[in-house]
Formats: structure tokens, C-alpha cells, sequence
């Protein structure tokens, strides 16, 4: 009740200042119409607002808007955390983006998109000054450098591109071992890393200044890395079969790994290992194909029982508590810091930012396509309840339903297959799903790893921890190799 007589006599002390904000686009930066999101970006700390997406943000869906054409930006603009009119009073940078949704992941980087150069502005109460912001730059495509150790691979997918009604490739970057080039009748393992949320493969291309090394051996085997960053215009695919994203998982498996083969010397030998949404991915992959690869380290990886999704039991939450107010019960709460968490509760910023973010990703892989093309939302990022039709969609998603559901058909072909490691003060509390996946594997006798460390999400980056990860992908290529014999 106090917050929110906290809010009340904060709008009414904003209310006189009504500043807005005119956006448009010149016909030297886009010849035609635009439909679409528009979003003004603010910040106190970042020159470039656009590149370190916080708030103040607000954003607005328009239709046929030409060139030179304005559109308004008022307290009628979609907003986080407050109405235009409720801005804190101060000096803000400001950007703005015409988001034409071309297939980059981050409506601030994605290539294609229209942005103003931004400006330092002063809000103040009574101030009625109209900022104009012109979008007269384009983000341009990213392109990828190439070196003696490092290639890029595009492969284009059949299976994708149908789907998605254009064409769409598999992009990835693949690092050889200095063995690759002094040893050319040899052949080598593949070890694919996986990485995180809002990661991107472009940082593996030469620069000037900057040459890039040949890739490390798995422990003291030489191998042949590639680095998925998992990257889609809705966030991470998780490399998953998915309504919205598409068949990713099949993809992968019967096109990017076929291609791979023919164009290096790979010896057959696949493994995984992955952090965090990476580290989900590498679980997915695992135990969806699991004669496929030889082994699996998921490290710290999202959600892998949905009885913890965060802090929120997503099954008595969405089944028995008919309108259930996750924002309340710790849903997308990442942080531990008080005031973070209650500016999350008023709203949630992907209401904003509508694609590309994380919860928007979470939707993306686990749920069905919503009537606007769009993931249907889990939660109603305004009032927090759990949508319990959409949360059904979700359910195949969890890991550890699956592998209960299906462990007598999986366990030939994934026993001694699987290992999990985790901090146990995980910031996302990723270690208790861990902890409840490793209760139901131990009732089926499953044959799994789990190490738990001290320490917190990025425990993974302690030699400990990755000499134990590398120990443990050897000892399954090893045993890959002894077999394959």
C-alpha cells in the first residue's frame, strides 16, 4: 500500500511536465513504409542508450508510417518503469529505434534497424519542449574475418527456411587445432560449446589488431571446437524444436552436423558443454539425441525442473492457485536487491522490449505461437499471473519430466552420458532445479553426474571447475573411442 501511495504522489508531482518526444526516420535511411515497434531508450549512465538497454524505455506499435513522417511519443507510449510524464527529473541520454525486426536478437544492434544519434536532454517539471530525434543511421550487418585456425560455417537449413518462409542458415564459427594444419591425414574430435543468453559468435573473428588462436585440447586430445551462440530474433533457440522458433534441434542434428563433416576431418566423436541457457541447451541436445553425442557437461543450466523456475513452483502455481501472481512468488526476480525486485513487480521491462530479451527467449522455446506471431506469454507482465493453457505447452520443455517419462526407452543410449555442475549460491538459484532433478534421477538409478561447487553463477569461470569439466568430456571421448574401435 505504501508503494503505491508512493507512485500516486509521485505522478501528481511529475504531472506538469508533459515533455515529448517526435521520432521519425529520413527517406536516406528507409525509402519505404514502416510498421512496427518504435522505441525511445533513456539513461543517466550509458552516451549510447540503445547498446546498454535499461530504463527509462517506452516504445510504440505504428503502421504505414512513411518517411519524414512523425510519430509522438506521450504518456499514450507503452512504458517501464512509469508514464513519460512520471520521469524522474534529470539529465538522461535518449535514442531512438525503428525496430524492423530483419533477424538480429537485441532491437539495439540488430542489423537493418534505424536509430537517432543520441542527445543529452534535461527533464524538468513544466517542461513542454518537443525533442525531435531523426533515425537517420542504420546498424549494419556484422561481418566475420576469418584466419588460419578460425572459419566461419553457414549452412544453409531446408528445415528452417520452410518453416520460417525465408531462407535461414546455421551460423557458427569453428576453431581447428594447431593439429589440424601439421597433421592433415588425422582426424579429431568435435567439442561444441554452447553459450549463454545474449551471446554472439562474431567475437571469435579476426581483427586488426588481434590474430585468433588455434583451439585449445579437450584436456591433452587435440579437437575441433565450434561455438554456438544460439542467437534468434526472439533470444536463445536452445538449439530446441519449438512453435516459434522452429525445428532447431532437428536442424542442427541432420543438417549443420552432416555439413560439418563433410567440410572438416571430424572423426565422429561429438560432445557438449555449455553455460547457463548454454548449458540447458547442451542437457536438451543430450537427451533429445542422445546416440548422437558422447557426452554432456550443462553447467549451471536454466531451469531443468519447472517445480523451481526461478523461485516459482510453475505447477501449483499455474494449477491450483487460480490466479496466481508470479511476480509476487519470485518469477523472473534475478536479482536479490529489494528495490530491483520492486520495480520488476510494477512492470516488467519486456513489455517494453517486446523480442529478444530473456523472458521473451523462455516464451520463444517452450511456448505456442501467440494469434500476433509472437510467443504467448507465460505471465502477464502487468498483473503477473500465470496463464495455466500456456504453461501446459511449456510442460514437454521440462527436462526432468521427460527424463522420468522416458528414462527405460533413453537409458541404453544415455547412461554415463550426462553431467551437471553448479554453484550452490547459484544468483538465479539455478542450483535447487539441479538439486530436484538429482532426487528423481537417483529413484530411476540413473547413471548421472551432478557436482555442485562453491560459489555463484559464475563459478565456472574457477580452474577447478573447468579442469573437472575437461577431465570429464576426455574420459567420455576416451570411452567413445574404446568403443567405436
Amino acid at each position: 500500500m505504501k508503494y503505491w501511495l508512493c507512485l500516486l504522489l509521485l505522478f501528481y508531482h511529475t504531472i506538469g511536465h508533459s515533455q515529448q518526444f517526435k521520432v521519425s526516420y529520413p527517406a536516406t535511411a528507409f525509402k519505404g513504409n514502416f510498421s512496427g515497434h518504435v522505441l525511445v531508450f533513456f539513461s543517466k549512465k550509458h552516451p549510447v542508450p540503445k547498446d546498454r538497454i535499461s530504463w527509462p524505455c517506452f516504445a510504440k506499435v505504428v503502421s504505414n508510417i512513411k518517411p519524414g513522417q512523425a510519430v509522438v511519443f506521450d504518456d499514450t507510449a507503452v512504458a517501464f518503469p512509469l508514464p513519460l510524464s512520471a520521469t524522474e527529473p534529470g539529465e538522461y541520454y535518449v535514442q531512438a529505434v525503428f525496430d524492423r525486426d530483419l533477424g538480429g536478437r537485441s532491437i539495439g544492434s540488430s542489423a537493418g534497424n534505424l536509430f537517432s544519434v543520441p542527445q543529452k536532454i534535461n527533464i524538468t517539471a513544466g517542461n513542454k519542449e518537443m525533442v525531435t530525434l531523426s533515425c537517420d543511421q542504420v546498424i549494419p550487418e556484422k561481418t566475420f574475418v576469418e584466419s588460419v585456425f578460425v572459419k566461419e560455417m553457414k549452412v544453409h537449413s531446408t528445415l528452417l527456411s520452410r518453416f520460417h518462409k525465408k531462407d535461414i542458415s546455421i551460423d557458427a564459427p569453428v576453431i581447428l587445432p594447431a593439429e589440424y594444419w601439421t597433421e592433415p591425414g588425422r582426424k579429431f574430435p568435435v567439442l561444441f560449446t554452447v553459450a549463454g543468453y545474449a551471446s554472439d559468435y562474431h567475437h571469435y573473428s579476426k581483427s586488426e589488431s588481434t590474430d585468433t588462436m588455434p583451439a585449445n585440447p579437450l584436456d591433452s586430445i587435440p579437437c575441433i571446437r565450434v561455438y554456438l551462440d544460439g542467437s534468434s530474433r526472439l533470444g536463445h533457440t536452445c538449439y530446441a524444436n519449438s512453435a516459434n522458433n522452429g525445428p532447431w534441434g532437428d536442424a542442427f542434428v541432420e543438417e549443420f552436423l552432416p555439413a560439418l563433416q563433410k567440410q572438416f576431418r571430424c572423426n565422429g566423436a561429438f560432445l557438449l558443454r555449455g553455460h547457463s541457457s548454454g548449458g540447458w541447451t547442451a542437457l536438451w541436445l543430450q537427451t533429445h539425441y542422445p546416440k548422437v553425442f558422447a557426452g554432456c557437461n550443462a553447467s549451471a543450466p536454466d531451469p531443468v525442473d519447472f517445480r523451481r523456475f526461478v523461485q516459482t513452483n510453475l505447477y501449483t502455481d499455474s494449477a491450483q492457485v487460480e490466479d496466481a501472481n508470479a511476480l509476487t512468488t519470485g518469477w523472473i526476480v534475478f536479482s536479490k536487491d529489494s528495490l530491483l525486485q520492486e520495480q520488476i513487480r510494477h512492470r516488467n521491462i519486456e513489455n517494453v522490449l517486446y523480442r529478444g530479451e530473456q523472458s521473451t527467449s523462455f516464451n520463444a522455446v517452450f511456448s505456442a505461437k501467440g494469434k500476433d506471431g509472437l510467443p504467448e506469454q507465460l505471465i502477464d507482465y502487468t498483473s503477473g499471473r500465470i496463464n495455466k493453457q500456456v504453461f501446459e505447452h511449456w510442460k514437454p520443455y521440462d527436462i526432468s519430466r521427460y527424463l522420468q517419462a522416458n528414462w527405460s526407452r533413453l537409458q541404453p543410449d544415455l547412461k554415463n552420458k550426462v553431467r551437471i555442475s553448479v554453484g550452490n549460491e547459484d544468483n538465479a538459484f539455478l542450483n535447487v532445479p539441479v538439486q530436484l532433478l538429482e532426487t528423481e534421477m537417483k529413484k530411476l538409478h540413473a547413471e548421472m553426474v551432478f557436482a555442485y561447487y562453491p560459489g555463484t553463477h559464475f563459478t565456472v569461470t574457477t580452474p577447478q571447475y573447468k579442469k573437472d569439466e575437461l577431465t570429464w568430456l576426455k574420459d567420455k571421448y576416451v570411452e567413445w573411442a574404446r568403443q567405436s574401435k
